[in-house]
């Protein structure tokens, strides 16, 4: 069967599928590459992928696009899933043999509320690399591990498959960013432009209560490419995209174990090549120096929030002095973080926040990005709200695609959490060093320095979506005594 992978178009500049950790509209326009979409399509050569956003492929365009296949794979969110399955519908209209598969979370987490659709003809629950190959070769549904599809009247759940063991049988994903995608569409604001982004492993061992991959899709068994080829796929794609800057390891956790991360630089760094990754505090100054040495420039660090209780109730396995220590340890080896933090975990107050901005300033990381928790549904997170009765009806997005709260906390409404972002981030940029560093970067580099103002004007126009929010919804909610709203 000829197929369609697609990432579909939502909001206007929307990262919501195929491998975005966080689903939203960002402060500033970023683009991750739709990574699993592009494993079952390196194993069908008369495939295509589209990833929308990125592209700026619009809804009409795909819905034109559906006479060309007899397979669609929508990889779903959900924040966009409405969007997606109107989409889907849309297609099917103009080509009513075209088979319509969802594959994401919210398809692995509710499987029999999405084939309500008629617009869905079946999901794969969590990986489906194998079973949209199979499929599409003639395989029935009946034999089709993690398949869920309607029959008879009824729904039938197949039992899902174990999870993909070899990872080195699975093809490189940049062979088919060659072929179906322009690479230099894609843009992460602190990663060098132009990217190349993919997986030297897969799940994660973590156990931490947000996060939507691993207890939604890829698991906590960690499983590995072996060195070599992940050193080969980083090689081929140094060589054949033109002007690539930089390879992103996005790994849900990249050094995850020190045998393995040195064995990778040993490989690496044989290369010459520049690359950067994901990481946990828990590396040491041994690993990290190996690591630098080998040509990585920078990390993604979860840092989430500088309150140990609040460490121990999402179950991060990371302590506040860990962090300090990480920290320093990758400023004494010459390696850039990335710092993520999270306003609105479980046990937030006030004070837990301001704590955290503190030990944000403190770590003084390159730069930061600081995210309103989002209880996704599947994850042990949002067990926890939805039992203490504290995610709200209003939906996690606004108009435009953009994080909004939809949980509170005693003495925390919406508005306030989303206030909270606002002073994080004004707190952090706004110190004079932090200005220097940025300023500094754009008059050493003329393609940041137009990067910098593009991104600037992103967020401001961002910010002032965000104060009308907060002042619509302080109109609404009756007023807290003066010493209540202190912080």
């Amino acid at each position: 069967m000829r197929t369609l992978l697609l990432n579909p178009p939502s909001f206007e500049k929307f990262d919501g599928g195929a491998s975005s950790r966080w689903p939203a509209t960002r402060e500033i326009e970023s683009y991750w590459y739709p990574v699993w979409l592009c494993y079952p399509a390196g194993m069908l050569p008369d495939s295509k992928v589209v990833d929308a956003p990125p592209h700026g492929i619009t809804v009409d365009d795909v819905v034109r696009m559906a006479g060309d296949f007899e397979l669609l794979v929508l990889f779903t969110s959900t924040p966009g899933y409405h969007v997606d399955v109107k989409i889907a519908g849309m297609m099917k209209d103009a080509n009513p043999k075209l088979k319509v598969c969802f594959v994401g979370p919210p398809v692995t987490v509710e499987p029999e509320r999405c084939l309500q659709e008629k617009a869905i003809d079946f999901v794969i629950r969590r990986e489906f690399d194998y079973q949209i190959v199979d499929y599409a070769n003639g395989k029935p549904l009946e034999e089709i591990p993690g398949a869920s599809f309607r029959k008879n009247g009824g729904i039938v759940h197949n039992p899902e498959a174990p999870p993909i063991e070899d990872l080195d049988a699975l093809p490189w994903v940049t062979k088919v960013y060659k072929r179906d995608l322009d690479f230099r569409r894609y843009n992460v604001p602190f990663l060098l432009h132009p990217f190349v982004a993919f997986y030297s492993s897969r799940g994660c061992p973590a156990q931490c209560t947000f996060c939507l991959w691993p207890q939604t899709h890829s698991g906590h068994r960690w499983r590995l490419r072996s060195a070599a080829d992940v050193a080969a796929e980083a090689k081929w794609a140094w060589e054949n995209f033109e002007g690539l800057r930089e390879i992103f390891f996005d790994d849900d956790t990249f050094n995850y174990n020190k045998r393995r991360t040195l064995e990778i630089c040993e490989h690496l760094g044989r290369l010459g090549i520049t690359w950067s990754c994901t990481s946990r505090v828990t590396t040491d100054y041994e690993t990290l120096k190996a690591m630098k040495e080998a040509g990585c420039r920078l990390m993604i660090v979860g840092y989430e929030s500088g309150d140990p209780r609040i460490l121990k109730n999402i179950k991060k396995g990371a302590t506040v002095d860990m962090a300090r220590r990480f920290t320093g340890n990758c400023k004494k080896v010459g390696i850039k973080i990335h710092g993520d933090f999270i306003v609105g975990l479980p046990g937030e107050t006030r004070e837990t926040i301001r704590r955290t901005i503190q030990f944000a300033k403190e770590l003084d990381t390159e730069t930061i990005q600081v995210s309103v928790a989002h209880p996704y549904p599947g994850t042990e997170f949002y067990d926890y709200v939805e039992r203490n009765g504290l995610i709200t009806i209003e939906p996690m997005t606004d108009e435009g695609g953009h994080q909004l709260p939809n949980i509170t906390y005693p003495g925390l409404d919406r508005a306030e959490l989303l206030e909270w972002v606002e002073r994080f981030y004004s707190e952090y940029y706004f110190r004079p060093k932090a200005v220097w560093r940025i300023v500094r970067g754009a008059l050493l580099d003329s393609t940041e320095r137009k990067r910098l103002f593009k991104e600037a004007r992103e967020y401001l126009d961002l910010r002032s979506k965000r104060k009308r929010f907060i002042a619509e919804q302080k109109a609404a909610t009756p007023a807290r005594p003066a010493e209540e709203q202190a912080g």
